[in-house]
């Protein structure tokens, strides 16, 4: 049975993201959290608003440009896969959690402090066709070329 294992959100961080370099590789990892907000209308007309928090792991190149570039607060359009994490506390108590593994992203604001020249927006580089290319992550690990089951 074939799967597919892909999310796509946007949010605000929800604390700075946290860049660490990892000891056996040297390969940098940064952690941060997303809040992901839905809202909408009870059957009575009453706001309603439910959010999410979700954490998030991006590595290498990618996980470097989000640790250095964002901050608390600032917007971010990512994609990638979930990936359970499981442990062992020192109590002996089991743990998991599920974190979404960052494979692309993009800026959705401006970096503060920015003033654009002219009232223009800055130029930014573009593809063939005119769309904006995501930053996409650089394989790391074990798995990290694996190929959809057929």
């Amino acid at each position: 049975m074939a799967s597919f294992n892909k999310v796509i959100l946007m949010g605000n961080l929800t604390r700075d993201p946290e860049l660490r370099t990892l000891p056996n590789s040297q390969t940098q990892v940064c952690d941060f959290s997303l809040a992901v907000n839905r809202r909408w209308k009870d059957s009575g007309g009453t706001d309603r608003e439910e959010v999410l928090f979700i954490d998030c792991a991006a590595f290498g190149k990618t996980g470097q440009t989000i640790g250095e570039n964002l901050t608390k607060g600032r917007p971010i359009h990512i994609e990638g896969r979930l990936r359970l994490e499981q442990w062992e506390q020192e109590d002996g108590q089991r743990r998991s959690k599920i974190r979404v593994v960052v494979e692309q992203f993009r800026f959705v604001d401006r970096k503060p402090g920015i003033e654009p020249a002219n009232g223009k927006a800055p130029s930014r580089k573009r593809q063939a066709g005119g769309k904006r290319r995501p930053i996409e992550a650089e394989p790391v690990g074990a798995g990290a070329h694996d190929e959809i089951p057929i």
